[in-house]
């Protein structure tokens, strides 16, 4: 049986099979460990502050080389772009239709991003699912690479269990891509991308990045891929089943969820 097919067969992104565990020398990994956790504080900062926070913490660091580890990581200022957000050459955009829209029932509105995720000896990427009402993590995978395959498996996942009206993403060649948008438009759902640069379109998930980095990431310091995957399996358990949210009158997205369908 190829491995093609065994991933398939077990719901796994076969680009997680491929994990190298350093593609970047121990200084940079340092570096990436402490440009992610700043990022993750103002997510306004570009290149040149970064590069001079590093300073103010004793890092004297090149701004070409501040530059290239935050491409790798999928990071920039809010504006004018992000680097997870390039669509491929000739792959469609569509229109963002969330504008003055309110959001009033579960299932309304579905939305996904990807993010960096730090290693203790390497990193990797992350991307979830989430209902904009209730706060609910549908679905979520982690890969090596930032290959389709990671997000349209958790696509896959997600919609076993529901469906959208508006599905949500920015640009990125992940969520532009065929096999994404066909898999959407298959399930009747209608496709809502960011206008380039408007990373807080997509606010939810950005909230849900910092929770998941605060919260649980940088707490345990997984060294591997399957103790990151396992450690994040609980984290979500926890988000959706017990972590109340002020904004959802202190309830859980899971009883928010819920109560709508």
């Amino acid at each position: 049986m190829s491995v093609r097919r065994q991933c398939t067969l077990i719901g796994l992104a076969r680009a997680t099979l491929y994990y190298t565990a350093e593609a970047e020398t121990t200084e940079n990994l340092g570096l990436m460990r402490l440009l992610d956790e700043q990022y993750t504080r103002t997510p306004f900062y570009g290149s040149r502050r970064l590069r001079a926070w590093l300073r103010t913490r004793g890092y004297v660091v090149n701004h070409k080389r501040i530059e290239r580890l935050m491409r790798v990581m999928g990071i920039a200022a809010m504006a004018p772009y992000r680097q997870l957000s390039r669509p491929a050459p000739g792959q469609r955009i569509y229109p963002y239709l969330l504008r003055g829209v309110v959001i009033e029932r579960v299932d309304q509105v579905w939305s996904s991003d990807v993010t960096y995720i730090r290693l203790r000896h390497g990193f990797a990427y992350l991307t979830a699912i989430v209902d904009w009402f209730s706060r609910y993590v549908l679905a979520w995978e982690l890969s090596t690479t930032l290959e389709t395959e990671f997000c349209v498996a958790a696509l896959e996942w997600a919609l076993r269990g529901g469906c959208p009206e508006i599905f949500n993403t920015d640009q990125g060649a992940q969520f532009t891509s065929a096999a994404f948008t066909g898999r959407l438009q298959a399930a009747e759902v209608r496709i809502s991308m960011d206008g380039r640069g408007r990373a807080l379109d997509n606010v939810f998930v950005e909230r849900l990045w910092r929770s998941v980095k605060y919260e649980h990431v940088y707490l345990y310091d997984y060294a591997c891929v399957p103790e990151l995957r396992a450690g994040l399996g609980h984290y979500f358990q926890f988000y959706n089943h017990e972590r109340l949210h002020q904004a959802l009158g202190y309830r859980t997205p899971a009883a928010v969820y819920g109560a709508g369908r």
